[in-house]
């Protein structure tokens, strides 16, 4: 029998959780009978497309609000809010350093909000394979705002200090000004 790592089980969780929490809202249908998809949903399929390209433009400029806040947890050196799309794109930049992707597992959507489960993962270095959650507010189709939920928080913050070694004292030290 194969060996079952603990990132193995994780995305097998979410699977699990993500058909539970569909089939509760009336499971699968078959296509002829399937809902026309929420635009919100349909929004967040193509703003995780634009994310696998790569098109930092697109995102900037067909996704996000100038005023979007983008909310990364932990105790690490990449956590907290990001305000504005340049600092989300700044975050983005140095996901992409360390080969960050993301597999879209279940989208849905209830008013302006649209949830997402998906497998998040690194790919230089290796190291980082878990179920992430995310919510999506979205206004004039565009996303104001994201709050990212680690399925395993502990995992993400030592990945995350392992990758991102900040400077050394006094050089990470700002000058705060004259006087």
């Amino acid at each position: 029998m194969q060996d079952l790592t603990r990132s193995a089980l994780l995305r097998a969780a979410g699977v699990t959780a993500a058909g539970l929490a569909l089939t509760a809202v009336g499971g699968p249908a078959s296509a002829a009978s399937a809902p026309k998809e929420h635009p919100h949903v349909t929004l967040i399929r193509a703003y995780y497309a634009a994310y696998a390209e790569g098109d930092l433009d697109a995102l900037r400029e067909r996704f996000f609000a100038p005023d979007i806040r983008w909310t990364i947890p932990g105790h690490h050196p990449l956590a907290g809010t990001k305000k504005g799309a340049d600092e989300v794109l700044a975050f983005f930049a140095e996901l992409a350093r360390a080969g960050f992707r993301a597999d879209p597992i279940a989208l849905a959507a209830d008013g302006d909000w649209v949830i997402d489960l998906h497998r998040g993962w690194s790919t230089s270095p290796e190291g980082l394979d878990i179920t992430w959650a995310l919510a999506f507010r979205i206004r004039k189709d565009r996303i104001v705002e994201a709050i990212n939920f680690a399925g395993d928080q502990h995992a993400a913050d030592a990945f995350f200090w392992r990758v991102y070694k900040l400077a050394k004292l006094p050089d990470r030290l700002v000058p705060r000004g004259n006087g």
